[in-house]
């Protein structure tokens, strides 16, 4: 399982640039709108430390990291809803997406031109904000207007109307879906209009290479309307990020972060952080031909999670034998921790863990 984040936001701020560190890719970041014509779709492979280190111990033929797909798509301008710019297509291209990535621009260049004439991210949030939130309205009028007319079903299409006034009653003040508090059936009676104001969204900001390490007051701006809107924030400097996709040695990566002085690259904060908002984690196969990394939705049983491999392993299901991240690492072998007593035997209710190591026995 893989989950698909759509980056968005106004053109010229960055988009193809991080999608092109994220991706390894060189798709066209020229200097004007909408230089980004068709959405560019890409694979991320998610680096987990964890899986590299049980690696290490097993030595199998084959390592297998999850995978993350990112969409690149044409930047959003004031009136997109209406079709302005590219809006039209723009935004049936993220609807189908899980997650929104919003690039915000944090930096001043007098070559790299501005849709607005000026640099201020609060107004490019506010912007971007409000033609999701048309977007839906329009939509959810749409769909109340095919209930009024198709009402067939009264009970299904009273709860499906109930909702989606609740939504445009909320829409019309201003405000964004993933705001308001649903009930968990009308969570699941949503899913089906794929609504984008609800989708989980970051703020990744854009910043110049001096600023991004140290206090500045545009994006001190954009971490208090997150913190308002329980959106995370991720500064990043995207010139050196590309800079740094591009060198092929790992080991020259780390010399030129340590030289930075910053922990890590910052696009795995974009991946790890992007598993968050989605509520997924990973758990891990193990042997001598392959490692894997699968990732599920957090509260999934093992049934559920086997499915993932495979959907017959979920009806021949028997039971799962499961050892924990940290007792593999701390024993380093199997047979260790089979007489200490720490592989345990789970059945079909079991909730499956971050971290856990599976071996599913099953019958076809």
């Amino acid at each position: 399982m893989s989950f698909k984040c759509a980056l968005i936001g106004l053109p010229n701020v960055g988009k193809s640039t991080l999608f092109n560190s994220l991706t390894n890719s060189s798709v066209s970041s020229d200097n004007f709108p909408f230089c980004t014509i068709n959405p560019n779709v890409g694979i991320v492979s998610y680096h987990d430390k964890r899986l590299y280190n049980i690696a290490k111990i097993v030595c199998p033929q084959k390592v297998s990291p999850s995978s993350i797909e990112f969409v690149d798509v044409a930047g959003l301008v004031k009136g997109a809803h209406k079709g302005e710019g590219l809006g039209n297509k723009f935004l049936n291209n993220i609807r189908e997406t899980d997650a929104l990535i919003h690039v915000v621009r944090c930096f001043t260049d007098k070559k790299i031109l501005h849709v607005s004439g000026k640099i201020d991210p609060i107004s490019d949030i506010e912007t971007v904000n409000l033609e999701l939130i048309f977007s839906d309205i329009e939509r959810c009028k749409k769909f109340l207007s095919k209930r009024h007319v198709h009402s067939s079903n009264k009970f299904s299409n009273s709860l499906e109307t109930n909702v989606l006034t609740k939504c445009l009653l909320h829409l019309e003040k201003f405000n964004m879906l993933k705001n308001f508090i649903f009930t968990n059936e009308e969570n699941n009676i949503l899913k089906q209009f794929n609504f984008l104001t609800i989708k989980p969204l970051m703020y990744v900001v854009n910043m110049n290479e001096h600023d991004f390490l140290k206090e500045n007051s545009l994006f001190n701006q954009i971490l208090l309307i997150a913190k308002k809107n329980n959106i995370s924030v991720i500064p990043l400097c995207f010139t050196l990020e590309f800079d740094i996709s591009k060198m092929k040695l790992l080991k020259e990566r780390r010399e030129f972060i340590k030289d930075l002085n910053i922990k890590e690259q910052g696009l795995n904060k974009v991946i790890r952080e992007g598993y968050k908002m989605l509520n997924l984690f990973t758990y891990f196969t193990m042997g001598k031909k392959e490692v894997k990394a699968w990732t599920i939705t957090k509260g999934m049983t093992a049934p559920e999670a086997a499915s993932k491999i495979h959907s017959d392993l979920k009806k021949g299901f028997i039971r799962a034998k499961v050892i924990s991240y940290l007792d593999f690492i701390s024993y380093k072998s199997e047979i260790k921790l089979k007489k200490l007593g720490k592989v345990y035997t789970q059945g079909k209710n079991y909730i499956v863990q971050d971290g856990d190591i599976i071996n599913f026995l099953f019958n076809i």
